[in-house]
């Protein structure tokens, strides 16, 4: 678990659990989320995802367990939180008979927000030109960016993201990416965002909790994320059985074996060059040798699995 000198948690949760019924989906949750950060909730669909994003917006009451967001209770402080949060679960609540700027209006007026916020928020997720366009001939991308529009028309310090690029396509995917880590770079927001995705997060996100059936089954940067990824050596050759005798019988360890691969540990650039070299001198053709990874995607899959 990663835990910031510097900045404040925006976000701080403490053993969160709930029950649907006699189903717990929320298992002793303890997410801890910095200021200034884009944290992505990674988990597969099912894992407890929405759910844990309810009870941080105070729609659903936890079991047990405590939500401190500003340093703040949310039982006790609900009111001034929720009015420094945005947020869009799933799918927007716009009006689709209503153009983009219209349906920003009406939500100004009852938020009681200056009517300049319309304008900025439409430059700011670049829907300025579609203004006056009926909301429902926008495409899904521009629709997720009208609700993030929506999401932040109170100027808020924290938004909450529950899987905003479902059903994107790849460009629609991208422009969300980009308006996230904007909002993060040059206006200081937090950004909480669920998905499944493991390799769009990857992508924006500062940090990362992965949750997998109601339990955070890992917390931390995303560098310690890929801390958990140990570099290999692949070598790839003609008799792997025979290479890999002669490489354990001059003490490299073996971390797998298959026909016409071996991987080994990766140390340095001199050892690889060792290997390549005792190889060559015992006869074996090389025909790749270099230092691998398992790729995030893989290592979600097998963190999740695991759990």
């Amino acid at each position: 678990m990663f835990r910031s000198k510097t900045k404040r948690m925006v976000i701080n949760t403490d053993q969160l659990s709930f029950h649907f019924g006699s189903q717990q989906v929320v298992k002793s949750v303890s997410l801890q989320v910095p200021e200034g950060s884009i944290y992505g909730f990674l988990g597969p669909n099912g894992a407890g995802k929405t759910t844990t994003i309810k009870l941080l917006l105070n729609l659903l009451h936890a079991d047990n367990g405590t939500i401190k967001l500003f340093d703040k209770d949310i039982l006790t402080h609900r009111i001034e939180i929720l009015s420094q949060i945005g947020s869009l679960i799933e799918q927007p609540a716009i009006y689709s008979h209503l153009s983009g700027r219209e349906n920003l209006r009406n939500r100004a007026l009852l938020l009681q927000v200056p009517a300049a916020r319309v304008d900025e928020m439409l430059e700011l997720v670049r829907l300025k030109q579609a203004a006056n366009k009926k909301a429902g001939q926008y495409s899904l991308g521009m629709k997720q960016r009208l609700g993030i529009a929506l999401a932040l028309l109170s100027d808020p310090k924290l938004i909450i993201l529950d899987e905003p690029t479902n059903g994107l396509d790849p460009n629609g995917i991208i422009e969300i990416r980009q308006l996230l880590m904007r909002l993060v770079q040059e206006q200081g927001k937090t950004v909480f965002v669920s998905s499944h995705l493991l390799a769009e997060i990857e992508r924006m996100a500062t940090h990362v909790g992965i949750i997998n059936h109601g339990q955070l089954v890992f917390q931390g940067t995303i560098e310690d994320l890929q801390g958990l990824s140990k570099p290999l050596v692949h070598i790839e050759l003609s008799d792997s059985a025979d290479a890999a005798n002669l490489l354990t019988r001059s003490g490299f360890t073996i971390n797998d074996v298959q026909e016409g691969n071996i991987f080994v540990p990766y140390t340095s650039k001199e050892e690889t060059g060792r290997i390549n070299a005792l190889l060559n001198q015992n006869g074996h053709v090389v025909y790749a040798i270099g230092k691998v990874q398992k790729d995030l995607e893989n290592l979600f899959l097998s963190i999740t699995q695991n759990t």
